[in-house]
Order: C-alpha cells, then structure tokens, then sequence
C-alpha cells in the first residue's frame, strides 16, 4: 500500500512539472509578444522623429533659399525632392525590417509555446511509464 501511495504522489509531481513547464512556455511566448510590442512602438517613435527632422529639414532649405533671394525651383527643388525620396526609401527598409522582426519574435514565441507543451507531454509519458512498471511490479 506505501508504495501506491508513493506512485501516486510521484504521479501528482510529475503532472506539476508538466503544468510548470507548459506555463514556462506560455510565458516566454507572452515576452516575447510583449517585446515585439515594445519594439514596434520604439520604430514608430523612431520614424516620427525621423519625419519631424526631415521636416524640419525641408523647412529650413525654404527659409534659408528664400532668404538668400533663390526660388525653390530647379535645382534646390531637386535636391530636397531628392533627398526626401532618399529618406522615404529608406523608412520603407526600415518598416520591412520591422516586419521581418516582429514576425522572428511571434514565431519564436509561438515555438516557445509548442516547446513548452511538448515537453511537458515527454515528461509525462517518460514519469507514467516509469510508474506503470513500479505499480505493476508491486502487484505481481
């Protein structure tokens, strides 16, 4: 009978390790959707500033050209045109490589969560086994 009692209680600690290890997953996979958050807000902030900047920028050259008596047309148009179509390439790179990470963190939140799930299933099955054949040896 002691021994059934301590299959039992085995049992029971095998099912905590495999709760416990299935919440670890859960929660890795919550961080790391929480730091995908954290990042994406930190890019739009970045690209905010970036745009204020190039406004600031561009509203700078129209003072500075207007004041020194040259129209904005022709080559100083040019050349902000230019340079703002230099920036706003680079802000799509910017967003592409935001997506690509955001996406990085989801899938290896969503692995941490499998993970999670398969080994707490492996420990279950390797703790059940084990104690099938100590209640088996005791009954015979």
């Amino acid at each position: 009978m002691y021994q059934i009692i301590l299959a039992a209680l085995e049992l029971a600690g095998t099912a905590a390790q495999t709760y416990a290890t299935i919440q670890a997953g859960k929660a890795q996979q919550e961080a790391l959707e929480r730091r995908a958050e954290e990042e994406k807000f930190a890019a739009q902030t970045e690209e905010l500033k970036r745009q204020e900047q190039l406004n600031a920028i561009n509203a700078a050259n129209i003072v500075a050209l207007s004041n020194s008596g040259i129209k904005a047309e022709g080559t100083p148009s040019s050349i902000a045109l230019e340079t703002s179509k230099i920036l706003g390439e680079s802000t799509g790179v910017n967003i592409v490589n935001l997506r690509n990470r955001l996406r990085t963190l989801k899938t290896q939140g969503e692995l941490a969560k499998q993970s999670g799930y398969i080994e707490g299933a492996s420990l279950l099955m390797r703790d059940a086994e084990q104690i099938g054949s100590d209640i088996t040896t005791l009954m015979s």
